[in-house]
C-alpha cells in the first residue's frame, strides 16, 4: 500500500512539473509569434498612414480604418470608433498617437462575425500631429497560429501523462502502449476524417444549416446518380454472383479440365489495374473499337450503363467465385449421393439439396459485389458516359466545382447501402459452418449435373475465360499499335513515350507503395496479436474500427482525408505522408483478419512459455509470433503492395503535382485519347503486380489467408 501510495505521489509531482516546463514552452512560443507580428504589423500601419486616405480602400482592401482630423474632420467610418472604444486600453492608445508613436492593443474586436487588431497611429505633416488613424488589421490567421500551439500543448501534455502513467503503474507497459498508439491511431486516421466531413456537410459556413443535405436529397441530378448506383450494384450483383457460382460449382462440384488454368483467370481481375478491363472494353468496343467499327462496324459503343455492367461483371465475379469456392466445399457430398440413391433427379438434387445449402454464400457473394460496385469509382469514371453514378458525381462536386461540402455529403450518402451490405454479409459468414453435417464427410466428388449439361456448362465456362483472356490481350496487343482505332501499324514508339510520360508516376506509385508495404504488414499483425491474445477495455470497439474501412468507399475516404488533414494542427494534404497513410488504413483490415486468423491456430502455450523464461512481450513477438505468422504477414504487405499500386477512388482527391499516381497517368492517356500509353502502363501495372504474387508463391507455397482477404 505505502509503494502505491508513493507511486501516486511520484506521479503527481512530475506530472506538475511536466505542466509547467511545457505550460512555459507554451508562452514562450505565443509570446515570441506575438512579438514577430506586432513587429510585421507595425511596419505596415506605418505604410497605410502615408498613404492618402482617397486611396486607401484600394491600396489596402482588408484593412479597416477610421481617421479623424483635429479640426473636426472624420473619415471612414463612426461604427468602427464605436466598437473600438470598449477596449480597456483605449485611452491610452490615443495618448501614445498624440506622442507620435503607433500603438497595438493587447485585446481583439470582433466586426461582422471576425476578429481584428486594433493599431492606433498619428496622421503627421511636417512632423505635427494632424490626426488618429485607428487600422483593423485581420487576426483571424494569427488566432488560428495561437489555437494551434494551445492544441499542440495539450496534445503532447495528454501524451506525456499516458506515458508516463503507463510506465509507472501498468503490469504490462508494451502492451499497454500498443494498445494506446493503435487507438490513437485509428481514432486520428479513421474516425477524425469521418467526423470532419459529416461536419463539413452541417458547418460549411461556420454555422448550423441543413442547406447542403436539403440539397443533395431534393435536387433530380443527385437522387438520379444514387438510384443509377443502386441500379448498377443491383445488376452487376447478380450477373456477378450467378457467374462466381456457375465457375465454382464447376471447379468443386465437376471435374472438367483446365480448373487449375480457370482458377488463374479468375484470380487475375482482383490483381490486375481497375483501369485495364475498362481500358481493354474501350479498345474492343469504344467509338473506334476494334470490334464495333473496325469488323462489325456497329453504330454502338461501350458507354454507358450497358458498359459498366459488363466491365463491372468481369471484374468483380472473381469476388463471387472466391467466397462460393469455400461454401461449396464445405458441403458434403454424401448428401447429394444419397438423395439421388433414393431416386431424386439430378435437378431436383440441386434444387432441395446443393442450392438451399448454398444460400447464405450465394447472399454474402451478392452482398460483397453489390458493396464493391456501387464503390466503384474507376470504371463509372472511364465507362459512365451520360450515366452518372454516386461516386463520380461526388469526385465532380470536388474537383469541378469546389464544393467539397456537396461532395462529403454525396459519399456519406453513399455509406448507407454499403455499410449496411458489408456488415449483413459480416453476420452472415460469421456463422461457424454453411452446414451441418455428422459423421466423416466422403472424399469424393458426386457429379449432380450430366454428361450433356456439364458440357454446355464447361463451353459457356471456357467463353468467358476466353473473353477474358481477349480483355487482357487486348491491352497487350495496344502497346504495339501505332493509333488505335485509325492506324493499326506496329510500333515501339508508345513503349519509350510511355516510359518518359509516365515514369515519374511510376517511380512515385512503387515508392509510395513500397513504403507503406511493411508498415501496413507490421501494424496489421500488431493489431490482430492485441485482438487475439490480449484483454484490455474497449477490444470489441478497436476491432469494429480497424474493420471499419472495409465498408468505406473510397471517395468518401479521400475527400474525408482532403477536408481533415488540409488545416492544422495536422496538415498533410499534399505530401507522400497522407497517401501512405491512405494506403495503409485502406488495407488495414485485410492484414488484420489474415493475422487473426493465423494466431488462432496457434497454441498460446508457445508464447507463454517464452514469457515464463522471461522474454518480454516485444521478445516474443519478434521472434515468435511473427515468424509463426509468416504467410499472412507476407500476404498482409504482398496484398498492400498490390493495391497501393492500383489505387484509384481514394488517391484521386490526394495526389499533387508533387506526388503522383500511374493510375490517374493511365486515366489521363484515356481521356486524351492517347490509348498505346494507357496500355504500356497498364502492361507495365500487370508485370509488376503479378511479379509480386509470384514471389509471394515462392516465399508461401500456398497461402490461404490471402484468398480469404482479397474478398
Amino acid at each position: 500500500m505505502e509503494q502505491r501510495n508513493w507511486k501516486i505521489i511520484k506521479f503527481l509531482v512530475v506530472a506538475l512539473i511536466a505542466f509547467l516546463v511545457l505550460f512555459w514552452v507554451r508562452k514562450t512560443i505565443r509570446n515570441e509569434f506575438s512579438r514577430l507580428f506586432r513587429e510585421n504589423s507595425l511596419n505596415l500601419a506605418y505604410s497605410v498612414s502615408a498613404i492618402e486616405p482617397e486611396l486607401l480602400t484600394e491600396r489596402f482592401p482588408e484593412i479597416l480604418y477610421y481617421i479623424s482630423y483635429f479640426d473636426g474632420i472624420e473619415l471612414q467610418n463612426r461604427p468602427i470608433l464605436d466598437v473600438v472604444k470598449s477596449l480597456p486600453d483605449y485611452e491610452y492608445g490615443i495618448e501614445n498617437v498624440l506622442y507620435e508613436e503607433f500603438y497595438i492593443s493587447q485585446k481583439t474586436v470582433k466586426i461582422d462575425e471576425k476578429q481584428y487588431f486594433v493599431i492606433f497611429s498619428p496622421i503627421t505633416k511636417d512632423y505635427e500631429v494632424m490626426g488618429i488613424m485607428i487600422q483593423l488589421h485581420a487576426a483571424e490567421n494569427v488566432l488560428k497560429l495561437f489555437r494551434t500551439v494551445d492544441i499542440i500543448f495539450l496534445i503532447v501534455f495528454l501524451i506525456f501523462i499516458a506515458v508516463f502513467s503507463i510506465s509507472t503503474f501498468s503490469i504490462d507497459p508494451v502492451t499497454a502502449y500498443a494498445t494506446i498508439i493503435t487507438f490513437a491511431i485509428v481514432l486520428t486516421f479513421i474516425l477524425y476524417p469521418l467526423y470532419e466531413a459529416v461536419r463539413m456537410t452541417f458547418m460549411r459556413t461556420g454555422t448550423f444549416t441543413t442547406k447542403v443535405w436539403k440539397t443533395v436529397l431534393t435536387e433530380r441530378a443527385y437522387l438520379k446518380s444514387f438510384s443509377n448506383s443502386i441500379l448498377l450494384g443491383t445488376l452487376t450483383a447478380t450477373l456477378s454472383t450467378v457467374i462466381g457460382f456457375l465457375f465454382a460449382f464447376m471447379v468443386t462440384r465437376t471435374n472438367f479440365k483446365g480448373k487449375k488454368f480457370v482458377s488463374f483467370m479468375v484470380n487475375l481481375p482482383l490483381i490486375s489495374p481497375p483501369f485495364s478491363l475498362t481500358l481493354s472494353l474501350i479498345l474492343l468496343f469504344g467509338s473506334n473499337g476494334l470490334i464495333t467499327k473496325q469488323i462489325l462496324n456497329l453504330n454502338w459503343d461501350i458507354y454507358g450503363l450497358d458498359g459498366l455492367i459488363i466491365a463491372q461483371t468481369m471484374g468483380m465475379f472473381p469476388i463471387a467465385y472466391l467466397t462460393m469456392v469455400g461454401v461449396l466445399e464445405s458441403i458434403d457430398s454424401t448428401l447429394e449421393e444419397a438423395a439421388m440413391n433414393l431416386g431424386a433427379s439430378r435437378w431436383k438434387v440441386f434444387r432441395t439439396v446443393t442450392l438451399p445449402l448454398s444460400a447464405p454464400g450465394l447472399l454474402s457473394s451478392w452482398l460483397l459485389v453489390f458493396t464493391n460496385s456501387i464503390a466503384d469509382f474507376a470504371n463509372p469514371l472511364m465507362l459512365g458516359g451520360k450515366f452518372n453514378v454516386l461516386s463520380v458525381t461526388a469526385y465532380l462536386e470536388v474537383s469541378g466545382m469546389n464544393r467539397l461540402d456537396r461532395g462529403a455529403a454525396l459519399s456519406l450518402l453513399l455509406l448507407l447501402p454499403t455499410m449496411t451490405a458489408f456488415y449483413l454479409q459480416r453476420y452472415i459468414t460469421s456463422k461457424k459452418s454453411y452446414v451441418t453435417v455428422s459423421g466423416k464427410p466422403s472424399g469424393r466428388i458426386v457429379e449432380i449435373v450430366s454428361p450433356s449439361l456439364k458440357k454446355t456448362l464447361s463451353i459457356i465456362v471456357y467463353l468467358i475465360v476466353a473473353f477474358l483472356i481477349g480483355l487482357y490481350s487486348t491491352i497487350f496487343m495496344g502497346c504495339f499499335v501505332k493509333n488505335w482505332g485509325i492506324d493499326y501499324t506496329f510500333t515501339l514508339s508508345n513503349i519509350v513515350e510511355a516510359l518518359q510520360r509516365g515514369r515519374k508516376a511510376l517511380v512515385d506509385t512503387t515508392f509510395l507503395a513500397a513504403v507503406a508495404m511493411p508498415i501496413a504488414g507490421i501494424f496489421s499483425m500488431i493489431i490482430a496479436f492485441l485482438i487475439v491474445r490480449k484483454k484490455f477495455p474497449g477490444k470489441k470497439l478497436l476491432q469494429g474500427l480497424v474493420l471499419l474501412p472495409f465498408s468505406i468507399p473510397g471517395t468518401l475516404l479521400g475527400i474525408s482525408y482532403v477536408i481533415a488533414f488540409n488545416k492544422p494542427p495536422i496538415m498533410l494534404v499534399g505530401t507522400a505522408a497522407i497517401i501512405i497513410i491512405n494506403f495503409i488504413i485502406r488495407e488495414l483490415p485485410v492484414g488484420v483478419e489474415g493475422g487473426v486468423a493465423a494466431l488462432k491456430q496457434i497454441d498460446p502455450s508457445i508464447e507463454e512459455a517464452a514469457q515464463n523464461l522471461g522474454a518480454p512481450p516485444q521478445t516474443v513477438f519478434s521472434t515468435i509470433v511473427l515468424p509463426l505468422i509468416r504467410p499472412a504477414f507476407i500476404s498482409s504487405m504482398s496484398y498492400t503492395f498490390v493495391r497501393a499500386m492500383t489505387a484509384v477512388s481514394a488517391v484521386v482527391f490526394l495526389i499533387s503535382p508533387r506526388w503522383y499516381h500511374v493510375s490517374m497517368q493511365i486515366y489521363n492517356f484515356s481521356e486524351n485519347l492517347k490509348f498505346g500509353l494507357a496500355s504500356v502502363l497498364s502492361a507495365l501495372l500487370i508485370i509488376i503486380v503479378l511479379s509480386v504474387f509470384g514471389i509471394l508463391r515462392v516465399v508461401v507455397k500456398r497461402s490461404e489467408y490471402l484468398q480469404k482477404t482479397i474478398i
